[in-house]
């Protein structure tokens, strides 16, 4: 586990909160290079006192199960080695989770406790062209994405969020086509409208993810009706519509 010192934080958006972490430990993070590369975040339980050093195996041995910290799964959106930062972006709707309160309320020299990083996705030069979707919870992961793309090549997005005020600005070298569709507004989920996209001719990498009970259809259309070939799709669902993370990853590993 490693233990960053909160930097600054940043109100992206109505409901995006970016944590920006760094100080001594930075060296003891290795970026494996991948442009969605995750981390487990170590978030401690309000109200519950730690042992010291603060170690899971201490954790465990000294607290009951239900008080142990929660593990969280994140995009780095950035590590950035020359300015000793990593930037995590978080989804935040109030008091709801331990996540977003969490990033909200987090102040310099907190300490953001990690695990990883892990992950699998990068854009290939062999593609003609890439396709990236999801709702804000893959945001973070796409705008990594758009970041590392080739240059030149070209690029859709199709990007579902609240409402206007949650769109970010999003840079890339590519040619990127970016679609915003407004919960608020009206549009489609990103999961419809990627049904109906007209698809561009020659070989296409796929990005897709949002809440898992979207993902299984997606992902059947994707690979029987569209054709894409399972190595050129990522695709998973990073929630669970009214489950927390807990109960999320619990059902995946028993196929529920």
């Amino acid at each position: 586990m490693i233990s960053l010192e909160v930097l600054r934080t940043e109100q992206l958006s109505p409901h995006m909160v970016r944590v920006v972490a760094g100080g001594a430990a930075f060296d003891d993070f290795t970026d494996n290079g991948l442009a969605d590369h995750y981390v487990k975040l170590v978030i401690p339980r309000p109200g519950v006192d730690y042992p010291t050093p603060f170690t899971m195996e201490n954790v465990q041995a000294s607290l009951p199960r239900e008080q142990w910290p929660a593990i969280r799964t994140y995009t780095v959106r950035r590590y950035d080695p020359g300015a000793r930062e990593i930037w995590i972006d978080v989804v935040h709707h109030g008091d709801e989770g331990l996540a977003g309160p969490w990033a909200a309320n987090a102040q310099p020299g907190d300490l953001m406790r990690l695990r990883g990083p892990g992950g699998a996705y990068t854009p290939l030069d062999q593609a003609d062209w890439h396709l990236l979707a999801g709702d804000e919870s893959a945001l973070p992961a796409i705008a990594s994405a758009l970041e590392a793309m080739p240059h030149g090549t070209d690029v859709m997005a199709l990007i579902e969020v609240a409402g206007p005020a949650d769109e970010l600005p999003l840079h890339s070298p590519a040619n990127v086509d970016v679609r915003w569709l407004h919960r608020s507004g009206g549009d489609p989920s990103f999961s419809a409208a990627l049904h109906a996209l007209e698809m561009r001719a020659g070989v296409v990498q796929a990005f897709v993810h949002g809440e898992l009970g979207q993902i299984r259809d997606i992902k059947a259309h994707l690979l029987h009706e569209r054709g894409i070939a399972p190595e050129l799709l990522s695709i998973s669902g990073y929630w669970r519509q009214g489950k927390d993370e807990d109960d999320f990853q619990a059902a995946k590993r028993t196929g529920g």
